[in-house]
């Protein structure tokens, strides 16, 4: 059993299942053993940047990791983008990335690099394997280390990989729970709760889901504090049936208007607010003077024990909490703009959807219109680095093959990874993505304004670099190209009987909604 080999079995072995790769002449061992060892489905990605948010929407809905397989430094670096926001979304994913041989890195080839160096920042565990003897004791690390929710990035050198393993693979690790959080917090928590002051309990980490949004509507019912999500919640159960729960808006100048009067914030598995970027004139930190933030857990630590302890001392467990009904608005008629194209995705979305959200301005009308639809769970963009939605639709599909997939996704973001359409044809994925086509960066013609650069509009220099229209891009004709049928919509008749096709049928479908712009 060479290393290569050993590798992939001590993965398999711990439920690693899937590998999203691009790989070169480095891991050429590692594809070779695709032929060895059984149980590893590896996805073919364009680019590196697909595969990487592949893993992550993946493991969001697998509640697993999976592993990728990247070619040096450079396949890293172009990876990089979406496995920073798996990093902030608490999202659990093992890099293998394969390195030139040990004994050809003295001699500085045109693709050797510090590719630890280019790991650090993105990932919570970074190790080179040293011998093809250690590679699946490390590999074993990597998926101890990625645990829950962390990224953990493991080099293999092409000597490693060819080089016999006398040891072979290593058997199942055990991956170490969440924190236990100590019992002063939990009574702290409850003291602010009962105080009578105005109280806040923000949720994050890694997924609310709907039994953890029912505890809490339960404690806010118990206690009178009020319940949000921070902003862009990794994985949140949603629809009918789920917790009434509000979410802190995106826009600064709205999120300190949320929490003006909140005396104490308790944070379960969120960070304290800040804004998204600084703004002349607005504060950085989004809770007001006087208010107490207090971290009763990490995203890291515990949540479930949090949650149920407070009901326990609250009293609130047998609380009646606030949910949704179903409710279902009419088809909408007339001009194709965000408002209709939100109310047509509440109609006509499936039940047990998932929804991936990157439709960035067009989309903040369809988050709250969908909130009464079937039920459903939201992936949210959670690092801000855009070219997420399309790869993150594609991990999620392979993860739940029994779940249409519906992928909401800007023009400009999309272009980042327009080659997940391949690879969605190619594993003939139940997706349906939604291209809101508006020929802008539409948030950044929203962000010059708040900026007040140039008096918060732009001449025509600024102009041009927020304009993605000069030619129009042809999402029917790249979808085509890629295998994935697709159609174009111009009103809201045409966009609902698209969008009813579309979620009726099984495999990847492409609809490119022309909106006009935000700021139109």
């Amino acid at each position: 059993m060479n290393g290569a080999e050993s590798l992939l079995t001590t993965l398999t072995n711990n439920g690693i299942d899937v590998c999203f790769t691009n790989p070169g002449t480095s891991e050429m061992h590692f594809v070779a053993a695709l032929d060895e060892v059984q149980g590893m489905r590896c996805v073919l990605c364009l680019f590196e940047g697909v595969l990487s948010g592949a893993a992550d929407g993946y493991a969001r809905m697998a509640r697993k990791p999976a592993s990728t397989l990247l070619h040096l430094g450079p396949g890293l670096g172009n990876a990089l983008a979406n496995v920073h926001n798996a990093k902030k979304g608490h999202v659990p994913m093992v890099n293998v990335v394969g390195d030139h041989a040990t004994y050809h890195l003295q001699y500085d080839a045109p693709l050797t690099s510090d590719i630890e160096g280019i790991a650090g920042p993105v990932s919570d565990w970074v190790y080179t394997s040293k011998a093809a003897d250690d590679i699946a004791r490390d590999a074993a690390e990597a998926v101890r280390q990625a645990g829950l929710g962390r990224i953990a990035t493991l080099m293999l050198p092409a000597d490693v990989s060819w080089g016999d393993n006398s040891n072979g693979a290593e058997g199942p690790v055990t991956v170490a729970p969440a924190d236990r959080v100590p019992e002063s917090r939990i009574e702290e928590a409850v003291a602010k709760l009962q105080s009578g002051a105005n109280c806040m309990i923000m949720i994050g980490g890694r997924e609310v889901d709907a039994q953890r949004g029912l505890m809490l509507s339960r404690i806010g019912k118990a206690t009178g504090a009020r319940i949000t999500t921070d902003t862009f919640p990794t994985r949140v159960a949603r629809g009918a049936g789920t917790a009434v729960i509000d979410r802190l808006p995106y826009l600064a100048e709205m999120a300190i208007e949320t929490l003006k009067d909140v005396q104490h914030l308790v944070l379960i598995g969120a960070k304290a607010p800040v804004s998204f970027f600084a703004y002349p004139n607005v504060p950085s930190v989004i809770a007001p003077e006087g208010c107490e933030q207090f971290v009763v857990a990490s995203p890291e630590e515990d949540i479930d024990q949090v949650l149920e302890a407070l009901l326990e001392r609250l009293g609130a467990i047998d609380v009646e909490p606030d949910v949704h009904a179903l409710e279902i608005p009419d088809a909408p008629t007339g001009a194709l703009d965000a408002n209709s194209v939100a109310l047509s995705i509440a109609h006509y979305l499936p039940e047990n959807a998932v929804v991936v959200d990157e439709a960035i301005t067009t989309g903040l009308a369809i988050f709250p219109l969908t909130t009464k639809s079937q039920p459903h769970d939201w992936l949210n963009q959670t690092g801000g680095s855009i070219g997420w939605g399309l790869p993150a639709a594609v991990g999620a599909a392979i993860a739940c093959p029994d779940r249409k997939v519906v992928c909401l996704e800007g023009d400009g973001s999309a272009m980042y990874t327009i080659q997940a359409l391949w690879t969605m044809a190619r594993e003939h994925l139940d997706v349906t993505v939604v291209i809101f086509n508006n020929r802008k960066y539409s948030i950044l013609e929203l962000e010059f304004a708040r900026t007040g650069a140039r008096g918060g509009k732009p001449g025509p220099n600024a102009g041009s670099v927020l304009d993605i229209g000069t030619p129009d891009m042809d999402f029917v004709a790249m979808a085509e190209g890629m295998g994935v049928p697709a159609s174009r919509a111009t009103t809201a008749e045409e966009f609902n009987a698209q969008l009813e096709e579309a979620l009726a049928s099984p495999g990847p479908r492409l609809i490119d909604a022309v909106v006009p712009t935000l700021l139109s």
